[in-house]
Order: structure tokens, then C-alpha cells, then sequence
């Protein structure tokens, strides 16, 4: 297993890194995103520096052109079928996973697979991917209503708060009329059928 080496050593890299790539808007989030990251995995007993650097990588790709993104994913060999077609919101959550691998050479599976299901969960969800999932809904940047909710809900548990979560995602893509993807459901149902 590697250890948790490239935020110990690479911080001021990935920082500089982007704050080339992203609006300072997007940079801004991504920098609050890595500081709730490492407190959650504080309190949950995930990796820290992994967390950091998740959260900070998070939203790599995410104002690049979709005809990029998309071939990021395709390059990466990730599922791109009808419904990630329609579904432009998760394309950075997968073209990021695969960027960060390929292109910026971090060879991680576990900051992999939270990049890779940041937007929109999955099942069997690893305790750094939740970390990160909430770390994007509880971050300082966000307000939106009931996010102090969600905060103290993070804070509850890490299935109390990936159920609160999930809840407010499925409320409002449904809302929306927006597709809603399956790995959201299946996270969801996970959740569920745990508690029942």
C-alpha cells in the first residue's frame, strides 16, 4: 500500500497546479472542500493526507470543455452509456478520477475512487470517498438551504450524513427532472437496507 506521500511533499504543486486550471471561483471550493476533507477523516479515521489531497483535486476537470472530459472517461475505459451521456454534471467526476491518475501520475486507488464518485455516490462507498462526498456538500464555500442541516448531519455519522445527503441529491435532481443516476440509488439503498 502507498503511503500518503504525494500531499506531505507535493501540496504547494497540486495548489499551484489548480489555481492554473480552475476560476478562482473553482479553486476557492476546491481549497474549502480539502479543509472539511481532512476533518472528516479526522473524525471518521480516514486517511488525512489523502483526504486533503482529494478534496483538493475534487473539481479538476471541471470547467474543462465536456468533448474533453469525455475523452478523459473514454480513455480511462469508465462506463459512458445513455445515462452519463445525459448527465454532464457527473462527467467531471469521472474524467477527474481518470486526469488525476493518468496526467498527474497519483497512482492511488483510494483517491481514485472518491474523485471517481464525488457527484454521485455509489454502493460499497470506501470511508475516504464518503469523507469526500460530504466534504463537497459541507464545505465553508456552500450555502444553500439547509446546509447547516447537512453539516451537523456530517458530523452525526458518516452513513447519518451520506443518507442526508442522498436524500437532498435524489430531491433535487427529481425536482429537476434531470436523469438520476443509478449509482445514486444503489448508495442510497445500501443505506437503507442497512438501517432496516
Amino acid at each position: 500500500m502507498k503511503e500518503a506521500f504525494t500531499v506531505q511533499y507535493d501540496v504547494n504543486k497540486y495548489m499551484e497546479l489548480i489555481r492554473e486550471k480552475l476560476s478562482p471561483y473553482r479553486f476557492h471550493h476546491s481549497v474549502c472542500v480539502a479543509k472539511a476533507a481532512v476533518q472528516l477523516a479526522e473524525k471518521y479515521g480516514a486517511d488525512v493526507d489523502r483526504a486533503f489531497l482529494a478534496g483538493l483535486l475534487h473539481d479538476i476537470t471541471k470547467e474543462m470543455p465536456p468533448e474533453e472530459q469525455i475523452r478523459w472517461i473514454k480513455q480511462g475505459n469508465l462506463p459512458f452509456g445513455e445515462v452519463e451521456r445525459r448527465s454532464p454534471a457527473v462527467y467531471h467526476q469521472m474524467s477527474g478520477a481518470v486526469y488525476v491518475r493518468d496526467a498527474l501520475q497519483i497512482d492511488d486507488g483510494e483517491v481514485f475512487t472518491a474523485i471517481r464518485f464525488h457527484t454521485t455516490a455509489c454502493a460499497g462507498m470506501p470511508k475516504l470517498a464518503k469523507v469526500l462526498y460530504l466534504a463537497d456538500f459541507i464545505s465553508d464555500d456552500r450555502q444553500y438551504p439547509d446546509v447547516e442541516t447537512m453539516r451537523a448531519k456530517a458530523y452525526e455519522g458518516l452513513d447519518a450524513g451520506m443518507l442526508y445527503a442522498l436524500e437532498y441529491t435524489i430531491k433535487d435532481v427529481v425536482g429537476k427532472q434531470r436523469v438520476l443516476h443509478p449509482d445514486t440509488t444503489s448508495a442510497y439503498n445500501e443505506i437503507i437496507m442497512k438501517e432496516k
